[in-house]
């Protein structure tokens, strides 16, 4: 069974640090582009950033460049999302989802998603 597990939420401070994880079971990342996405209560999903295949070619929204960092590990079958930083409009469930293709979709259509792990930013 194809399986997107996220881990490494929780509450933190504001100007603090996570880092997310991505696990994948039952698939084999290499041949995915991964895109981290989040929500907020009353707020439109948002694609905070993706991962091409081989992890040549990354992408971040305006609202996380130069805070958050997408990187792959493929012999692990993981995708991390670090994030520096972080202030109350990071609060959100942040999921990672799978597409299979090389690139990074202009839609946001991944084929699969996991269950998400919650970020709190509050002092």
């Amino acid at each position: 069974q194809v399986q997107l597990v996220e881990s490494g939420g929780g509450l933190v401070q504001p100007g603090g640090s996570l880092r997310l994880s991505c696990a994948a079971f039952g698939m084999t990342l290499d041949y995915y582009a991964i895109g981290w996405f989040r929500q907020a209560p009353g707020k439109e999903r948002e694609r905070v950033s993706c991962v091409s295949s081989n992890g040549d070619i990354t992408d971040y929204a305006d609202s996380v460049k130069g805070r958050f960092t997408i990187s792959r590990h493929n012999a692990k079958n993981r995708v991390y999302l670090e994030m520096n930083s972080l202030n109350s409009e990071d609060t959100a469930v942040y999921y990672c989802a799978a597409v299979l293709s090389t690139h990074c979709p202009v839609f946001d259509y991944y084929d699969y998603w996991g269950q998400g792990t919650q970020v709190t930013v509050s002092s």
